[in-house]
């Protein structure tokens, strides 16, 4: 099946908002084995609708168009579905009971902006709205089924999964694609593809082979189709085995979050963390995940140098004598964490940000990260020379790296940590 879609918006064009919509419905859609053939945004402009709905109507079998459905003269998806079918705008009188209902339930009058949403290409059908004023549209033109879906993304989420799959299931068959997405950490996807096809001259035709680089693990994606999809399973483990070896964290919609929750509770362990540069980002992280209550005892926030000492017993004489930022610190951080959890293990991490701070020793990006089990503390010193956001995302993600490796037994010095070594 030939699935398009056609997103319309000023604000997609002016980059006032991001897309998400479209990777929602391709996630949804790639869930019953189909995926997009072709994508195309235009802004709020009568003619490229039109000529859009036209073209992509000819030579897909669905068009799914986001967008243009509210009360305003900005919103012009139905007016531009009527002239593409060739048809009159009326009132409909399902969109009308609709907007009845959805104004009842606010205690809303309902006026004649709203009643716009009601104006409707003659003869199509609607898609039910959980919870916005705007219906979605269905109907067929040049053969292609079209619907029209509200811009909000959760409307459109709720109406994708009621209205919109149903109605593709019952008349359409899967084609069957299917798609792995694979996790690594700490390799780039440059020497990932050097080292695939080292290993595997003669990759199968029938699984693509793709990557996507995403922070703060790369995806790597095997996709077949049809009766070819049976081998992704052995591929998949080739590579995990081959090639990803430690640095494979799971698959999508897996995170490196999750890997380690599912790693510290897979071995019984509890983790407390210590954290000065990323702020907590660690630990909100950790208890984002559900059942994060059975690995995570506690986390500090020490961005001081006095709550170091308050809250963490960092003696003044040192922080005073080797600076925040050092391997004493971060592993007295570290080990007082774990000390005062009762946990397996802790983490600690204390850096500078920037984008002030630096000195010659010790330049904006340094970090000291430890990481203390029982009876052993490991120690790292790194210089990441990034904005202060993907420096802070960056040492989090280490971290995580770090403890994930610690409850499965894996190496604590991971190559990665040579390119960033201070």
């Amino acid at each position: 099946m030939k699935i398009q879609l056609l997103l319309t918006g000023n604000e997609l064009m002016a980059g006032d908002i991001v897309d998400s919509n479209s990777s929602m419905m391709a996630d949804f859609l790639g869930q019953h084995g189909w995926r997009i053939e072709r994508k195309v945004t235009v802004g709020d402009d009568i003619e490229l609708l039109v000529s859009e709905i036209k073209t992509q109507s000819e030579s897909a079998d669905v068009l799914i168009i986001n967008g243009g459905l509210g009360p305003t003269v900005d919103d012009l998806t139905a007016q531009a579905l009527a002239l593409a079918a060739g048809t009159r705008l009326a009132e409909h009188p399902g969109a009308i009971a609709h907007l009845n209902h959805w104004c009842e339930r606010r205690n809303f009058v309902l006026n004649q902006a709203n009643l716009k949403q009601a104006v409707l290409p003659e003869g199509c059908g609607i898609l039910a709205n959980e919870s916005g004023s705007a219906v979605g549209i269905h109907m067929v033109i040049n053969n292609c089924q079209i619907f029209a879906t509200p811009g909000v993304p959760s409307e459109l989420r709720a109406m994708f999964r009621h209205e919109v799959l149903p109605k593709l299931q019952s008349d359409f068959s899967s084609d069957s694609i299917e798609t792995r997405r694979l996790l690594v950490f700490g390799r780039g996807e440059s020497t990932l593809q050097e080292l695939i096809s080292a290993q595997y001259p003669d990759w199968p035709v029938a699984i693509d082979l793709g990557f996507r680089a995403s922070m703060p693990a790369l995806e790597v994606k095997l996709t077949a189709s049809g009766d070819d999809t049976a081998l992704l399973d052995e591929w998949q483990q080739r590579l995990i085995d081959d090639i990803f070896q430690d640095t494979y964290v799971g698959n999508a919609p897996s995170s490196l979050a999750q890997a380690t929750v599912d790693a510290l509770y897979g071995e019984q362990l509890r983790l407390a963390s210590a954290e000065s540069c990323t702020g907590g980002m660690i630990a909100s992280q950790i208890t984002d995940i559900p059942g994060a209550s059975q690995v995570f005892e506690a986390g500090w926030v020490t961005y001081s140098n006095a709550m170091k000492t308050a809250l963490l017993g960092i003696d003044n004489e040192l922080l005073s004598s080797v600076g925040a930022v050092s391997r004493e610190v971060a592993e007295a951080m570290a080990e007082s964490a774990r000390q005062h959890s009762g946990a397996d293990i802790a983490i600690s991490v204390t850096g500078i940000a920037g984008p002030d701070g630096g000195t010659d020793s010790k330049p904006v990006g340094t970090v000291w990260i430890a990481l203390t089990l029982p009876g052993d503390t490991h120690s790292y010193a790194l210089h990441l020379p990034y904005g202060r956001s993907f420096f802070r995302t960056w040492v989090s993600a280490i971290c995580l790296d770090l403890v994930r490796r610690a409850a499965l037994g894996y190496t604590l010095e991971p190559a990665y940590l040579n390119r960033h070594r201070a």
